[in-house]
């Protein structure tokens, strides 16, 4: 791990069919463990605590889900502040996709291209 990676790539980067289909075959319970995991990496990279999956969690079944169509745009928001900081390529549209698809319950399809944007992280500084 460089400078620039500050969370293992071992462990930040998945690999988008097995995500999905781990999800689907678990019935949403990897979903769960990769949120979290997204969460985890979204912090290290910006050095904060801006993602809470306990909050995240709470909040989303308290309201319904509203919350986590919020914490959807939030995370991409996030990965935009990310590739900014690093000189990536910037995905500009990432928030209102990850929103758009959270309201029409593609929730998953969100993940996967939040995990898309993720694993260009580890690609794109190490090269």
């Amino acid at each position: 791990m460089s400078n620039r990676e500050p969370y293992p790539a071992s462990d930040a980067i998945v690999g988008i069919a097995f995500g999905i289909i781990l999800t689907i075959v678990t019935c949403g319970i990897y979903g769960l463990i990769w949120q979290y995991k997204q969460m985890a990496v979204l912090n290290a990279w910006l050095g904060r605590d801006d993602f809470s999956f306990g909050v995240w969690l709470l909040l989303s079944i308290v309201t319904c889900g509203v919350f986590a169509v919020y914490y959807e745009y939030k995370m991409a928001k996030g990965i935009i502040e990310i590739q900014e900081d690093n000189q990536m390529r910037v995905s500009n549209d990432l928030p209102l996709i990850c929103v758009v698809l959270s309201l029409f319950g593609l929730s998953l399809v969100s993940l996967a291209i939040q995990q898309s944007e993720i694993n260009k992280f580890y690609n794109e500084t190490s090269d």
